[in-house]
């Protein structure tokens, strides 16, 4: 089937071409896939009127706002300013290691001294209803807002809806605020989820509802096949969310799912996750189908994504022949890749289970980090250090591994990461220069305090979680011991399990169809031992999983000389069947030797078949 289809290819692109996107995405170079930030929409005269309003509203609020911030000692931050400066000499040096701890530790003395003054008034809530109404019309704009409200009485009426609902703008702002500040977007898909699920109402489904609204704020294209011309361009925000909650109560996604927050979420929806939604259904059934163990793996650094590492080819030689009709996330493992490709597809399958991830960058290279019950780790990464992320699809790029990996750390502390909100929200009502590590600007000092203080709780130790870790255990098949039967329709079935002798590569695992399957490549060898009823012809077929072409099974029985050699189907990771290959079994005991070619890669296979012929 699949040599037929790659004779109808007539339109490869070239490979340099190839080489060339592919190192653009390894280098992450962002300028190639950036958003395109919108020019002002020019306002109408009811537009006019709503934005005088809302400037108002944003001016009075500021001017109360002021009148109640304590003064800060600016004289304070010059422990802060030396301690920066020491760390941007470790940078320049290389990150030696006792240079950087040293000035790691003299940012954090610098941050304690700083926060031990200002921490009492960040403690306290009493400002927050003016604070987080200021903060959304400062990041939307009053323009944004007016540009979204002027379209019709029903738009307008969704901005004030927002601006009177105190308790859902401050959950939005503790989740980072809406992409772009496109709040008036965000709350139209909150509605239209909500209108879709009764279930996006409240818990679990009401955070994961505001976490699509806020990202799709502004449009996630959607990666499709090439030859799949008429799929929509775009991922649909209300559909992204019926895909997670159908999946989530089908039990298929991983078991820390529910316990996420609205931000955690958005790292899990958020515009690296463009793949369709069938294509993140194929990467869950591909992986419970090909690699069970992988999936219920105890080791959270490693569980999902370590198919990235086992079955992703390094190289480009083979991403010429990328099948058309194919999505790319299916076409990786088949074909390979360099960095970039491996790093999407890492990112991809962790997203397909529900794992929040982090695009990580570094010079010359791309690589992963993603969310685990005991903090955000990273993978084929050389450390945060390292990291950058410099792609213009989200607002908080250009950001440094450093920085985001400390947002992690302290957001442990829920209730006391408000504190740092509460600078963050001065900060840009004040209209500060934000704080960046990755740029190395210092920014206003409202900005600097938010950092300080977020320093300040990253060292501070994690004392209870409301996560409960006996509930994170993998969800894994029940072990059933098997052994070759005859089923109704006279069928010898034989689990590949069963085999009583084997050498070479390869892995016994529980099986999501039940009982056991294999894993094996290249040089596996195994006899099974079986019983036939009566001797004759018996059509062999073995059912099995692959991501990759070219596999071949060598198949003898009875200690016959010369093997049999069977095509291995591509099956894209889903179970099929082998084309049936000609046995001639006695009555009574057989053994039959199955083998993998030389050079084949993985197969997974649950059981084979013998079909009397006679």
């Amino acid at each position: 089937m699949f040599e037929k289809i790659r004779r109808i290819i007539s339109c490869r692109k070239e490979l340099f071409l190839v080489l060339s996107v592919l190192l653009l995405v390894c280098f992450g170079v962002g300028g190639v896939f950036a958003a395109q930030r919108t020019q002002p929409t020019p306002l109408t005269p009811v537009g006019e009127k709503l934005k005088a309003r809302y400037e108002a509203m944003l001016n009075a609020l500021k001017a109360e706002i002021m009148k109640s911030l304590p003064k800060l000692d600016e004289g304070k931050f010059k422990a802060f300013h030396e301690a920066r400066e020491a760390i941007k000499l470790a940078k320049k040096n290389g990150y030696q290691k006792d240079e950087w701890e040293w000035a790691m530790t003299k940012e954090y003395l610098a941050a304690r001294a700083i926060v031990r003054d200002i921490e009492p008034f960040l403690a306290s809530d009493k400002l927050d209803a003016k604070l987080v109404k200021a903060a959304v019309l400062a990041h939307a704009t009053p323009q944004g807002l007016a540009e979204f409200a002027q379209e019709s009485k029903e738009k307008e009426a969704l901005v004030e809806e927002l601006l009177s609902d105190t308790a859902l703008m401050k959950q939005m702002l503790e989740a980072g605020g809406a992409q772009f500040g496109k709040y008036g977007r965000a709350m139209e898909i909150y509605r239209e989820i909500q209108k879709a699920s009764p279930r996006a109402k409240e818990g679990m489904f009401q955070r994961l509802a505001l976490a699509i609204a806020l990202e799709h704020a502004v449009p996630i294209k959607q990666k499709n096949a090439e030859m799949d011309t008429n799929a929509p361009a775009y991922v649909d925000p209300v559909k992204r969310y019926l895909h997670y909650e159908k999946a989530y109560l089908d039990g298929e996604l991983d078991p820390a799912f529910k316990y996420l927050t609205v931000w955690e979420y958005r790292k899990v929806v958020d515009f690296i996750n463009d793949a369709p939604d069938e294509i993140l259904a194929w990467g869950r059934q591909m992986l419970r189908n090909y690699r069970p163990d992988i999936v219920y793996d105890p080791d959270y650094q490693w569980r999902y994504v370590r198919i990235a590492r086992t079955d992703v080819k390094y190289g480009l030689e083979n991403v010429k022949y990328d099948f058309p009709m194919l999505n790319e996330y299916q076409n990786i493992p088949k074909d390979g890749g360099v960095c970039g490709r491996i790093a999407f597809f890492g990112r991809f399958i962790l997203r397909s289970f529900g794992i929040p991830t982090w695009g990580v960058t570094q010079v010359g290279h791309a690589a992963l980090s993603h969310w685990t019950p005991d903090g955000w780790v990273t993978n084929f990464s050389a450390g945060w250090q390292w990291a950058f992320w410099d792609r213009e699809e989200t607002e908080e790029s250009p950001r440094s591994g450093i920085d985001f990996y400390l947002e992690t750390q302290a957001r442990r502390h829920q209730d006391e990461y408000f504190k740092v909100l509460r600078a963050q929200w001065i900060s840009r009502i004040l209209g500060e220069q934000p704080f960046n590590d990755r740029t190395d600007v210092e920014g206003g000092i409202w900005s600097r305090v938010a950092h300080c203080m977020m320093v300040v709780l990253a060292r501070k130790p994690v004392e209870s979680s409301t996560i409960n870790k006996e509930e994170l255990k993998p969800i894994e098949p029940p072990d059933v011991e098997e052994k070759p039967f005859v089923n109704n329709a006279g069928i010898i079935v034989v689990p590949a399990a069963t085999f009583s002798n084997s050498s070479g590569p390869c892995i016994v695992m529980k099986s999501f169809l039940g009982g056991k399957q294999i894993h094996c490549s290249g040089g596996f060898n195994a006899e099974y031992e079986v019983e036939v009823p009566k001797a004759g012809k018996y059509a062999m077929r073995a059912r099995v999983v692959t991501l990759q072409e070219g596999q071949r099974f060598l198949i003898t029985a009875n200690g016959e000389k010369t093997a049999l050699e069977v095509a291995v189907p591509y099956t894209v990771g889903m179970w099929q069947f082998t084309e049936p290959v000609q046995l001639s079994l006695k009555q009574g005991k057989n053994i039959i030797r199955l083998a993998l070619k030389e050079g084949s890669r993985g197969v997974s296979i649950k059981d084979f078949m013998l079909i009397p012929m006679e």
